[in-house]
């Protein structure tokens, strides 16, 4: 993956009550923010699993390194996050910021995520510079969207799931956690009925049910 250049963004600070604090990493769009779970605003970034295409028809794992970029931008810093209200499977929708600088944006110029356009054109115009510069997930056009990647993980996992209900609900020594059958690992994870776990036909079950995502980053 080519590196990508670093765009300087301005935007309003956000309300001078919040507290600041450094966050949890979840996913590449997706934090934990003095317990409560952010859904970044505006964008959706590849999931955990998920590989991309490069030029000479090889793969490179650009989940990981969505993971990976949203940690350099926001692990032991003060992160500020404003609330837009939440989504179906109760996290809050929210813009952070480290000081004056737009993480969500910094993800799409940076060519680590998408512009999520079905509910935001936020930051298409920084989507269609990185796009235009060919960097990150944009070094080929020949990419699955994580919005495509999970419906086509979801239509195998429905194949397999007793019911139609394919998230695994697991428990160990990290607590209750599900796995959707995108995540990384979806096929490993065995759900054993008579010892509590269970399957969930919706993420918004699972979390209902007292289950949580699993946590890909720092």
């Amino acid at each position: 993956m080519q590196n990508a250049p670093v765009a300087v963004l301005f935007v309003l600070l956000g309300s001078p009550g919040w507290a600041a604090s450094s966050p949890r990493v979840v996913d590449g769009d997706t934090i934990v923010l003095n317990g409560i779970v952010y859904r970044l605003h505006g964008i959706d970034a590849p999931e955990a699993g998920q590989k991309c295409s490069k030029p000479n028809g090889k793969s490179w794992e650009c989940g990981k390194a969505a993971i990976s970029a949203l940690e350099e931008l926001v692990l032991e810093k003060a992160v500020d996050c404003d609330d837009r209200g939440q989504d179906g499977y109760g996290r809050t929708i929210g813009v952070c910021k480290v000081g004056s600088e737009d993480i969500n944006a910094m993800m799409v110029a940076t060519g680590h995520a998408w512009a999520f356009r079905k509910y935001s054109t936020d930051y298409a115009a920084l989507e269609d510079q990185a796009h235009s510069s060919h960097i990150g997930i944009w070094i080929t056009d020949n990419q699955t969207t994580p919005w495509d990647y999970r419906a086509e993980k979801w239509t195998v996992g429905l194949q397999e799931a007793p019911d139609g209900c394919p998230i695994k609900g697991n428990i160990s020594e990290n607590g209750h956690i599900y796995h959707t059958p995108w995540s990384p690992w979806y096929k490993k994870t065995k759900v054993h009925v008579d010892e509590g776990e269970r399957w969930f036909c919706d993420e918004a079950e699972a979390i209902k049910a007292g289950w949580r995502a699993p946590y890909w980053g720092r």
